[in-house]
């Protein structure tokens, strides 16, 4: 039966991952308008508290966590200080992610590590913190973030869909070992959003023309386009929903 607590997140603490701007933010305001405190996650103390101030400015339960996603011992030690001044991470979603843009045969050793670092291991170490902590408790929400680029590619983007690729099927594995020990597992694959790490493409007349004229849609996303998608996944009304990638990306992935 649906009624009005099917869509509700009422006292499960979320954990969002890259929050402070952007997809994350927007998805972090979504989770709280449906009642869930959340704690949002940067490396920069400065525009993380800004963006708790302007949540909490809103009427909602926001706290911070500022770490690295990549680097385990951090992730790991601002797990266990949530779980003990916080209470049980209900809701995990895993959106933070970087870009470095270069042709394959170009592109430089480090770019590629640190896109790697961040948008796969930094998705590993921190679904494992959290799962660890959900597994006694036999529930737990966790949303990764993939892209379209989860399924299609572009000229001078080899790390991010590589990456991307990567988190499509690190979403499937996940889901596999941890549902039937009750957590599901799924994933948002957003298309071209407004955002700061699009900024260089929206800034290219040429190929921003070009994208609005092949999306079904005929337009960019919005982010906050993005938030009931995340709280439907972390919702009752998702319950079996496993393994499961979600497309956001106005029909792009449906044409050529």
């Amino acid at each position: 039966m649906i009624d009005a607590k099917t869509f509700r997140l009422d006292g499960r603490l979320a954990l969002v991952t890259g929050s402070s701007t952007g997809i994350g933010l927007a998805i972090a305001r979504g989770l709280a308008e449906a009642g869930a405190p959340v704690v949002l996650n940067g490396r920069d103390a400065t525009r993380l508290e800004a963006a708790a101030n302007a949540l909490r400015a809103e009427g909602h339960a926001v706290y911070t966590a500022r770490f690295d996603t990549s680097d385990a011992a951090s992730v790991q030690a601002e797990v266990a200080r949530i779980e003990a001044e916080l209470g049980a991470i209900e809701i995990l979603v895993n959106n933070a992610g970087i870009t470095r843009r270069g042709v394959f045969h170009e592109l430089k050793h480090e770019d590629w590590h640190a896109v790697i670092g961040t948008n796969v291991h930094g998705l590993f170490v921190t679904g494992q913190a959290v799962a660890k902590c959900m597994v006694p408790r036999g529930r737990g929400k966790i949303i990764n973030i993939c892209s379209v680029m989860s399924e299609l590619g572009r000229p001078g983007t080899s790390a991010y869909t590589t990456s991307k690729g990567a988190a499509k099927m690190l979403t499937k594995s996940m889901a596999i070992d941890l549902g039937p020990l009750g957590i599901q597992v799924n994933a948002i694959g957003p298309g071209y959003f407004a955002t700061e790490l699009t900024a260089p493409l929206l800034g290219d007349e040429k190929f921003a023309a070009w994208l609005t004229g092949h999306t079904p849609s005929r337009r960019w996303g919005q982010v906050h386009e993005l938030a009931p998608v995340a709280v439907f996944l972390a919702s009752d009304a998702a319950s079996f929903i496993n393994g499961h990638v979600l497309y956001v990306d106005g029909g792009i992935s449906a044409t050529l």
